[in-house]
Formats: C-alpha cells, structure tokens, sequence
C-alpha cells in the first residue's frame, strides 16, 4: 500500500495551499478535495499542475465538491438534474486524468431515496461510463448517513453490480456506521480501491493515525492478504490535530508499520 495526505485534512485551507502544504512537506502522494466549482477552471488545474509537478506529487484520486449535492443532483427521479451531473462528472474526469488521478470519489444517494437499489446502481453504471472515458474510475464510498453506510446497500450493490462495483473504503465512516472496520474491510475486499485512512478510540472516532486503538498492524496485514497496491490517504478534520507537523508525524509513524 502506498501511503499518502489527502488535502481534505487541511480544510478550510484553499485546496492549491492544501496541495502546496502537501508538496512541501517531502509527503509523495496525495489526493484532491474540491472546494468550490470555481476549481473546475482550466486556469486553476493548471495551479494545481505547476504545483504537483515542482513536488513530484502522485495524485490517486479526486473528490467532488458536489458530494452533498449528490442525492439531489444524481439519486432523484428528475433526469434533467442527472444528466447535468454527467456533465459535472464528464470535468472531473478530464481534470483527474489531468493530474494523472485513476479515481473520483462519491458520497452518493440517501437512505430512503426515490429510487430502487437497481435504478441506483444503474445510474453509478452511466457515472462509470461517462468517466471511463478519461481513463477514471467512479469509487463509491461507504459514509455515514447516505445509503453506502449501510453494509447492506453494499451487499446488494456488489451482488447486482459484481465487479463492476468499485469502493473507496473509509475507516472512520465504518465506524461511524456501526461496524468493526476490519471485518468490513474484509467482506468486501474484492471491490476496495482506494482507502482513507483515520483512527479512534473513546475519544473520538477521527484521530490521527496511531494515536487511537486501531489495529494498523492488522490493517496493513489484511491488505496484504488482499494484494492491495493502490493507495491509502490519511483523511480527516482539522479538530483532529493542533499542528500541521502532528499529521506529517502520524504519516512517518504509519509508513514504518508498512516496511516491516
């Protein structure tokens, strides 16, 4: 597993001073949280560019700024709004293929929404196709509060998808969602891509890595067992940490766990 910051951790911070931070702390690998559609400017990729490439930056995957938007936007019965969203998809994916990012990242529909598992799983399909395209790759992501919370949805999503469904695993949502991160992890293993990467204990369930309980040594075994490649990003809020030196710490101390 290639260990990485997401810019998320840095927000409010402006997503380009987030990359920037990122950049110049020696920190390899990231992933890009959007902030504001404005940033779906050409003029501003190209910021973003000129910055990834002065650090030599890897960018595994992008995340919209739509996400809240995205039950109204992509899950509802009104088709004009979805087609919109392609559109809004369409971008992302030019500007991932841009940074050299294989993924965008979703939140997705809300629990009790209009439309059924397989008119769901129908639109993530037309998502997938329109992305494809730029050689990107729709991750849907298990979160609190939206279906993808519930293990459930997840089981049925796989079974009427197979490998077609492709997951962005998100340890802190796990918890938030009621699950032991670890089994979750491992049921659905066959389908996981892209992690993000957090920890808890009693006091908080988003804590810096390796200052809470998990079981990061068995986290990195079980991806192991799984011939996991991609990428993992620390992803979190900024009441997790006092200093932006306390993620950089969490990083080297999680990245020594991975060469042993």
């Amino acid at each position: 597993m290639k260990l990485g910051i997401s810019t998320a951790c840095y927000y409010p911070l402006e997503t380009e001073l987030a990359l920037e931070e990122i950049g110049a702390s020696g920190i390899k690998n990231t992933e890009i949280f959007f902030n504001a559609r404005s940033e779906l400017k050409g003029s501003f990729v190209d910021i973003l560019l000129e910055i990834k490439n002065r650090y030599g930056l890897n960018v595994a995957a992008v995340h919209p700024t739509m996400s809240l938007a995205e039950p109204f936007m992509i899950f509802s019965g009104y088709e004009r709004r979805f087609n919109e969203s392609l559109d809004e998809y369409a971008r992302y994916s030019e500007i991932a293929a841009e940074l050299g990012a294989k993924y965008i990242i979703m939140h997705g529909g809300k629990p009790g929404g209009t439309l059924s598992d397989e008119e769901y799983c129908e639109r993530y399909m037309l998502l997938k196709q329109t992305t494809l395209k730029n050689g990107v790759t729709v991750l849907q992501e298990n979160v609190a509060k939206y279906r993808s919370g519930d293990a459930e949805f997840l089981r049925v999503m796989t079974d009427i998808l197979g490998d077609d469904a492709e997951l962005c695993f998100d340890i802190k949502q796990a918890i938030r969602c009621g699950y032991e991160p670890l089994e979750l992890m491992q049921e659905f293993s066959r389908y996981i891509r892209h992690f993000h990467i957090s920890d808890h204990s009693v006091a908080g369930d988003c804590l810096l890595p390796g200052t809470g309980n998990f079981d990061f040594c068995e986290f990195f075994k079980l991806a192991g067992e799984m011939d996991f490649s991609g990428f993992g990003m620390i992803e979190l809020y900024n009441n997790a940490y006092r200093e932006y030196n306390q993620i950089y710490g969490s990083y080297n101390a999680i990245k020594s766990l991975t060469n042993k």
